[in-house]
């Protein structure tokens, strides 16, 4: 049974922190989906939001756990967002950007991750904030904490996603211009490499949570990774994560 309603709670605030702050203190604030207006956005839209993990209030912007929902989207799609909220999705990144985008306020980033035998890690990051869509939703990430290793800004230089456009097959910011090279080969576009998702890239890093769910195709390939996150010495393989943010308060949460 899916412990998560499937309608949306007629409950409006600015985003998942908001409610849980307004109504968590008078009644039951469970995980689902609610309708949020982030503050100055011109329309409510719907949102899935986490009020167990690590204390509640957390918008989801993305989710993998099967496989069921295809991630090899075009430009538009990863703007306007795709798949069902209330099973494998993404947000979109207009609808993020207005979160992340509200006066006065910080976000951090949590990544969750489930490995193929059950293992857990995560990602935190404090100061999460994306760019316009002029800049192609440009990334910043704040200080690392967490048990997966920094995936984001890697091991060198031109691995770091941080500070990053966002890419995908139809929309080329990855800094592979006109090519770099990955173990030992020439790559012109990380999205056609990492089979036609988005992320964003930069030569073309060692994160990418939106790649193909490897575990129900049962293929060898660039799916879902988090190369920081090894066990005996060998990365591990992602069978599902989840990309939460949540309004910053310090002192940072551990």
């Amino acid at each position: 049974m899916d412990p998560f309603p499937l309608r949306p709670f007629q409950t409006h605030g600015y985003d998942c922190t908001d409610i849980k702050e307004t109504f968590g203190p008078v009644s039951k604030t469970p995980s689902g989906l609610y309708i949020i207006q982030p503050e100055g956005s011109n329309a409510p839209f719907e949102a899935f939001c986490d009020m167990d993990y690590k204390g509640g209030g957390w918008t989801v912007i993305q989710k993998r756990i099967d496989g069921t929902v295809d991630f090899q989207r075009t430009w538009l799609d990863y703007m306007d967002g795709f798949g069902d909220l209330s099973g494998e999705f993404w947000l979109g990144l207009r609808k993020t950007f207005c979160i992340l985008n509200q006066k006065n306020t910080s976000f951090m980033l949590n990544i969750a991750l489930e490995a193929e035998d059950g293992a857990l890690a995560y990602a935190t990051y404090d100061n999460f904030w994306l760019e316009d869509e002029k800049t192609s939703f440009t990334m910043h990430v704040g200080r690392y904490f967490g048990t997966a290793g920094d995936a984001i800004r890697g091991h060198r230089k031109e691995h770091n996603q941080n500070a990053m456009p966002f890419s995908t097959f139809d929309m080329d910011n990855d800094g592979c211009y006109p090519s770099c090279t990955m173990h030992g080969k020439s790559v012109n576009s990380c999205s056609a490499l990492n089979n036609r998702s988005g992320w964003w890239f930069n030569q073309c890093g060692l994160a990418n949570l939106n790649g193909v769910h490897r575990v129900t195709r049962g293929v060898e390939i660039p799916g879902i990774h988090w190369s920081t996150w090894k066990q005996n010495n060998s990365t591990v393989k992602i069978k599902s994560v989840s990309m939460k943010i949540r309004r910053t308060y310090q002192p940072f949460y551990k």
